[in-house]
């Protein structure tokens, strides 16, 4: 495959060689585009393996703005054909030619129907150079290229303008922007980028699945940000819109639904169920496996062992994909622990411990990416301070994403004050890398703090003397003091500072260690209890209050009071909570 992409570049390269010395001034007069190529446009969006045979036919003219177009159209065809961008130098050439044609354009006429040609190919030519700077690695580049391309568009195209291939276009566009923010795991951007995407995908579809894979985006960005049920309420849109649920993306999605219904505590057998016929329609080991992962999940949440064993030494035994293989690893490390079972333990501890050392050594290779979009961690507020100062030039402006607000600030100038718009731009791409220093700063820090709760987790070797100093107690009550949690802050900014599964899995093997299994009495006599309320009610045997819970939990505070009053009503007791659990666990197991 190397072989071939490296061929048909230098095929490329030599048909449309004469290109490569022409000057980006636009030519006075400018001709306009060949039939010829205008016809391997037109077959690319539909048929792009055909359109790239054709132009390794085409013997036209390959100087000027035909020669510019043909190094534009061979770019994309590479790409679109999954081929490696050979033609790097001509085509930035030709962006530079469209770019300064554009400006001919705009000083005549912007309605005129060439200023459109032009503007619709210099906004190709911007989009195409884009993804040649993320294939290099060179993120912040290729976002300043598909914001380029954005402003030409709305520059120059009205909102009903933008239909068929220039719909096409802008989903193509906004679909870049919000997977670039995914990667980084700026999720609230992504959430907007995916959404403008989903607009123009609905006006003129990207392939048959297009809106169904869009949807499921959408779903996955709010599943990172712990919003189950928007994650579910998309998942569920992307399987109706999905033309053929017998395939895998449609698995995915019951899967993931499945899922989010037991977190979100409509109970184990449901979900179980799902998933188990989920498995039976697996096409093959691997999809399988996948399956066995999720059910192995919920069954060590639920702190049925026997079970989850079943499912998990299968993937971790089978999975060729290490990522699943260190998840099945870390959910068996728990129970192997809580069980007792120090041989297989250990086994685990190894298995995890020669993982760590490939992704220590990778750090140096990805830390100059990192660098490149240390920009987008801290930059949410001024973006949104940005959009309400502009908010009154347009309606659309309301609904792009923050980090190219200041593509709708252009959209309000003038021609003449274009040097001025550029001058902003540069000034805001310049705030934007010095505020991302903080930003990977503050990434560092999370990392490192998980790293020393894992470490502190790992190095057990036998239990604490009283509960309040078991390592995860102790973990719980650093992060109470370092945070100084307040009832009136939106929990969401202590993010940082959450619980994961595994600790208030942790926090339940402490409870039933040192009083007499706690959770399990809870369980025997209050059924009533959720899931979720067993949590609680380890946590506030540790005296916490509803603002610590709120931050520790990322539930909002009106919840974790509702939610403390729901529970006393199940005690059949007005009296603190804490006083109420700490009498419970002094009282002998009657299991």
């Amino acid at each position: 495959m190397v072989r071939r992409k490296h061929f048909i570049g230098k095929m490329l390269m030599g048909l449309l060689a004469v290109a490569a010395c022409t000057s980006i001034k636009a030519p006075e007069p400018v001709e306009g585009p060949s039939p010829e190529l205008c016809a391997i446009d037109s077959l690319m969006w539909r048929q792009p393996d055909s359109a790239l045979a054709v132009l390794l036919e085409y013997d036209g003219n390959t100087d000027g703005f035909n020669g510019h177009y043909a190094q534009l159209l061979a770019s994309e065809l590479l790409y679109k054909n999954d081929y490696e961008q050979t033609n790097r130098p001509e085509l930035q050439r030709a962006v530079g030619y469209f770019d300064s044609l554009l400006l001919v354009e705009d000083g005549t006429d912007t309605r005129r129907a060439s200023a459109k040609t032009t503007a619709f190919l210099d906004a190709r030519a911007h989009y195409i150079n884009g993804v040649g700077y993320y294939e290099r690695d060179s993120v912040v580049e290729a976002c300043g290229e598909y914001l380029k391309a954005l402003e030409i568009m709305e520059n120059h195209f009205e909102a009903k303008e933008l239909v068929g291939h220039k719909a096409r276009f802008m989903a193509y566009t906004y679909n870049r922007l919000g997977d670039m923010f995914a990667e980084q795991f700026m999720m609230e951007p992504s959430i907007d980028c995916y959404k403008k995407a989903l607009v123009y995908c609905k006006i003129e579809p990207t392939s048959p699945q297009g809106v169904s894979n869009i949807l499921s985006r959408i779903g996955l960005q709010y599943d990172k940000l712990g919003d189950k049920e928007k994650m579910r309420d998309y998942y569920s849109q992307a399987q109706e819109a999905m033309p053929n649920p017998e395939n895998l993306s449609y698995r995915d999605l019951s899967s993931g639904i499945a899922l989010s219904n037991y977190q979100l505590g409509y109970g184990i057998n449901q979900s179980l169920e799902v998933l188990k016929q989920i498995v039976v329609k697996a096409e093959d080991e691997s999809e399988r496996l996948t399956r066995y992962l999720t059910i192995g999940a919920i069954f060590t949440e639920e702190g049925m062992y026997d079970s989850a064993v079943f499912y998990l030494e299968s993937v971790l035994e089978n999975e060729k994909d290490l990522v699943s293989q260190i998840q099945a690893a870390e959910y068996l490390r728990i129970i192997y622990d809580s069980i007792g079972d120090n041989e297989k333990l250990h086994q685990c501890l190894h298995f995890l411990a020669l993982q760590k050392k490939p992704e220590s050594q990778n750090k140096a290779l990805v830390s100059q990416l990192e660098e490149l979009f240390k920009t987008y961690m801290n930059q949410k507020l001024e973006q949104k301070a940005l959009q309400e100062k502009k908010e009154a030039v347009s309606k659309a402006v309301k609904t792009i994403v923050p980090i190219i607000v200041f593509v709708c600030v252009c959209i309000i100038f003038t021609i003449k004050r274009r040097n001025k718009r550029r001058m902003k731009m540069e000034l805001l791409t310049h705030r934007m890398e010095k505020a991302a220093l903080s930003g990977r700063l503050k990434q560092s820090n999370r990392e490192v703090r998980e790293l020393k709760d894992q470490i502190r987790q790992q190095t057990k070797t036998e239990p604490a003397s009283s509960f309040t100093e078991e390592p995860i107690c102790r973990l719980i009550m650093e992060r109470v003091n370092e945070g100084q949690f307040k009832s009136k802050v939106d929990c969401a900014i202590y993010k940082q500072y959450a619980l994961d599964k595994q600790h208030l899995l942790d926090l339940r093997v402490a409870a039933d260690r040192h009083f007499n299994q706690f959770t399990l009495r809870l369980k025997k006599v209050y059924p009533e209890l959720t899931n979720i309320d067993i949590d609680y009610c380890c946590l506030y045997l540790l005296n916490l209050t509803h603002s610590d819970v709120s931050a520790l939990m990322q539930r909002a505070y009106n919840t974790v009071v509702e939610r403390d009053s729901k529970m006393r009503k199940i005690f059949g007791s007005k009296e603190p909570l804490s006083i109420i659990l700490k009498d419970i666990a002094q009282k002998p197991s009657s299991i």
